[in-house]
């Protein structure tokens, strides 16, 4: 039993007792017996019931997080001076009247991750009391009315609920600050508005009350597939409701967008090409709450486990991981090259191994679920436990398959048919009718019209917000629409895929893309099947316009093959090519950038981690300054070329591996296992960031090589079926002392795997350290890392199947022991902006080209030419 006071912001208890992890089934009777007890926490635990704990009449903060708890203990209602209540991610499904209404002093209280439906009114009584609130992941179908009693009310979450609507009044009379409800099929205001926060659900409610509601019936569709398999015409012959022949050299290059209407609905066509080099670009319009249209060219589809991974499997796990609660239509194309009884047995085939996907997924899910509860110390893994059990909670909705041929309009129109009565159905589309003011879709309106209107515009569909502004209030008279509304409507539209803001990029805040034409002609230039073909025929016009000779583009094609690397110069001349091509040309110059200046589009590369900037790749700047301890240094721009590194195009791994050594069996090492699969892109966007962090790097497909203080750290991934992992390999450190830089390298490169995890709501990660004797299989599971905290305290680890024992620091981070130096305890974090603190030392990166001033650092340290102390 730890004892100790303790000061957590404001809180201050004389007398606080902390039984965390001790696999208590009951409250011990020596603490019980003290009634001078002020903060119990008994947090991840195996507690069930609470007897004897209204003995503790002083206690103001009781935590019962994280443990078995079905029938909320009703001794409760004892403790008079309680402030703060824990009880989240329990199994309470019902919570009696009688407790609240004797807690008239509770502030805080959480009660997320339960199986609650509704509260008792008696919670109302804390009205001029409790300020935080939390019931995410709960089954709440309405705000609970003892809610909208809460006139103190300043922090409130929903999250993953199943409400429909929230009430006007929620917002009107209570004093929110904070309020999270993402995650639930909300109808009014939709999910889109509440993405913008508190400002704009207030500002919803108030266009509202000013003007009669209406209803949007909007579906955004996404068409997915493999290239060539008629998404294209599909797509096009349902919007212009007769058939269009589509030729290969017309087939989709990144992505199109178009617009279709019937009988009140609206949908928003998204399609995706299908060559696998663009999907790296297509997780940035991926989104939730769409239909999926999965189109399978029934003439390439054979009966057999390698065809169906290809041409179904592959968008089944990707859809599952990114977005597992959308809805998937499968159709197939190409039949009126197969006979009919062929289209019968492949449609029977594809339905078949797709619920078989379906039906493994559920099961792996109950054995990780299994694994964790059977767990002799489960406590540990209450986080991964919950989020295995919100994964479950997840269902991915696949219809059944359309026969389609796209040569037969009637074909189409059953298509249409089917695609209709599926929208209309509610209990696959719950919030297809969405309420709006009339500004949303006046607004909506006329950026359609200001687009159809100016030619120019139409092209690229680029429009300063100032302007737009300008020109909604004067052209469309829209006076009372002021720049904040404005803003409102923008995110919503953003939201929907309709239009595209990215206000919190800084370097874009003030550009609205009417349509995402010129993104999508960007990124298809650069993230393309055969981008080396395109490379070898930029016009020779082209080159001299950008001050560039055949030589140069023989080097740029070189550098591409070899390292996948294209020079500032390169991608101007492969830009400048197509959007000149496609009528853009008056934006170029801001899209692109000069030659000594980057334009927007390099800021859109870096925000979505599709390439790294790297400087000097030649070798060393002559012209820098000489660096001396102590005193001021700058970094001096060299007149070499900026580069940018793709990974997607990476390939040899020889010069990663060589520079690594081959692995030693006394290497720190662990593996970071994916279920299903390591995603798509993913371990290309983990390289990005990390890279951006440790500029002194070596890169390769599946592969990639860390320097920190002189420490390597080897990243390899390895993405097999039911074995996926990506392995983090470091040097065992020659003195103990070593240890705390080398473990907190590694948990900055996990802390970038999780930020990313949250992209992938259908993924899950555990972290193993496999055993260090030769030839034991077994692996020590990582627990949970609460609160950004070192891993255990434990000193030794005892392997359960070859029975030796470890130095806890060979397996994973531990807290320093007494005898260690005194320093500050180790914190790990990434944000999206590019802190990173670890040990007791923060790197802040506002962007990669501060990176470089310590990449000569980290490189003197390797070399062994500076020591510090």
């Amino acid at each position: 039993m730890a004892q100790h006071g303790s000061n957590q912001g404001q809180e201050d208890y004389r007398n606080e007792v902390t039984l965390s992890r001790l696999r208590l089934r009951v409250v011990p009777p020596e603490v019980l017996q003290n009634n001078g007890i002020e903060s119990l926490n008994l947090d991840r635990n195996k507690l069930k019931q609470l007897p004897g704990i209204a003995k503790l009449c002083n206690l103001r903060k009781l935590v019962l997080s994280k443990n078995d708890i079905i029938d909320f203990p009703e001794e409760i209602r004892s403790l008079v001076h309680l402030e703060k209540l824990e009880l989240n991610q329990n199994q309470i499904r019902v919570i009696p009247e009688g407790v609240f209404s004797c807690l008239p002093k509770l502030r805080h209280l959480r009660l997320n991750n339960n199986r609650l439906d509704r509260l008792p009114k008696d919670l109302a009584v804390c009205c001029s009391s409790l300020q935080y609130l939390n019931l995410s992941n709960n089954l709440f179908l309405a705000i609970p009315l003892a809610v909208l009693e809460l006139k103190c009310l300043q922090e409130l979450y929903l999250y993953n609920n199943k409400l429909r609507q929230l009430p006007v009044k929620m917002f009107k009379e209570l004093p929110l600050k904070m309020f999270k409800v993402s995650g639930n099929p909300l109808r009014e205001p939709p999910y889109e508005v509440c993405a913008g926060g508190l400002r704009q659900i207030i500002s919803y409610f108030d266009q509202l009350q000013n003007s009669r509601a209406e209803e949007d019936r909007r579906v955004k569709t996404m068409f997915l597939g493999m290239s060539l398999a008629g998404k294209s015409t599909i797509c096009k012959s349902l919007k212009q409701r007769q058939i269009v022949q589509m030729s290969e050299e017309e087939r989709t290059v990144g992505i199109e967008i178009s617009e279709f209407q019937i009988q009140g609905f609206t949908f928003l066509f998204w399609d995706f090409a299908g060559q696998l080099e663009y999907y790296m670009t297509h997780h940035m319009f991926i989104t939730p709450q769409a239909l999926v249209i999965l189109v399978i060219n029934f003439q390439q589809y054979q009966r057999s486990d390698d065809s169906f991974k290809e041409l179904v499997g592959f968008w089944i796990n990707n859809l599952f991981m990114r977005v597992p609660n959308s809805v998937v239509l499968p159709v197939g194309t190409h039949i009126d090259v197969c006979c009919e009884q062929e289209v019968k047995e492949k449609k029977e085939d594809i339905m078949s191994k797709i619920q078989d996907m379906l039906d493994e997924r559920k099961s792996t899910l109950a054995h990780l679920i299994a694994n964790l509860e059977d767990n002799e110390e489960s406590e540990f893994f209450v986080d991964q436990w919950n989020r295995l059990k919100e994964m479950e909670q997840c269902t991915l909705t696949v219809l059944d398959l359309v026969p389609v041929n796209c040569m037969d309009y009637e074909d189409i129109k059953t298509l249409e048919g089917t695609i209709l009565k599926h929208v209309k159905n509610e209990a696959v589309f719950p919030n297809v009718i969405q309420v709006l003011p009339p500004i949303y879709k006046q607004v909506e309106a006329a950026i359609v019209n200001i687009v159809q209107k100016n030619e120019e515009l139409a092209e690229h569909g680029m429009m300063d917000l100032s302007l737009l502004h300008r020109e909604l209030s004067c052209q469309y008279h829209l006076t009372h629409l002021d720049v904040e509304l404005l803003r409102d409507i923008l995110r919503y539209l953003h939201r929907i895929g309709l239009i595209v803001w990215y206000e919190e990029v800084k370097q874009l805040e003030s550009t609205v893309f009417l349509c995402p034409d010129i993104l999508i002609t960007i990124f298809k230039t650069l993230v393309r099947y055969g981008l080396t073909q395109q490379l070898e025929s930029i016009a020779v016009d082209i080159l001299i316009a950008e001050h560039a000779t055949i030589r140069d583009r023989a080097n740029w094609v070189w550098a591409f093959k070899s390292k996948a690397m294209l020079c500032q110069k390169a991608m101007r001349a492969l830009l400048k090519h197509q959007l000149y091509l496609d009528g853009m040309r008056d934006v170029f110059e801001e899209m692109v950038g000069s030659r000594s200046q980057k334009g927007k589009l390099f800021s859109l590369l870096e925000h979505f981690e599709i390439c790294l900037e790297v400087r000097n790749a030649e070798g060393l700047n002559p012209r820098a300054r000489v660096f001396v301890p102590g005193l001021p240094w700058e970094a001096t721009q060299g007149h070499e070329e900026t580069h940018y590194l793709f990974p997607t195009y990476l390939n040899q791994s020889e010069e990663v591996s060589k520079m690594w050594g081959g692995d030693h069996k006394e290497d720190l090492h662990i593996r970071v296992y994916f279920s299903p699969e390591i995603p798509e892109g993913f371990f290309k966007r983990l390289m990005v960031k990390a890279c951006s962090f440790f500029s002194t790097h070596w890169v390769a497909k599946a592969i990639c090589l860390l320097i920190c203080s002189g420490k390597p750290l080897l990243i390899k991934a390895n993405n097999q079926k039911g074995y996926s992992y990506i392995e983090l390999r470091c040097r065992k450190p020659a003195e103990r002392a070593g240890f705390q830089l080398v473990w907190d390298f590694v948990m900055t490169i996990i802390s970038i795997s999780n930020k990313l995890l949250e992209e992938w709501p259908g993924l899950h990660l555990c972290v193993k350290t496999p055993c260090r004797t030769a030839g034991c299989p077994a692996e020590f599971v990582w627990p949970d890392v609460d609160d950004k905290s070192t891993v255990t305290k434990e000193e030794i680890k005892t392997c359960g199947t070859c029975a030796f024992r470890f130095e806890t620091e060979l397996l994973l981070p531990k807290v320093p022991s007494e005898r260690s130096i005194a320093q500050a305890p180790a914190q790990y974090y990434v944000t999206s902006y590019g802190n990173a603190t670890f040990g007791s030392s923060t790197v802040h990166v506002e962007s990669q080209v501060c990176m470089y001033v310590w990449a000569a650092v980290y490189c003197a340290l390797f070399l062994g030419i500076y020591t510090f102390v």
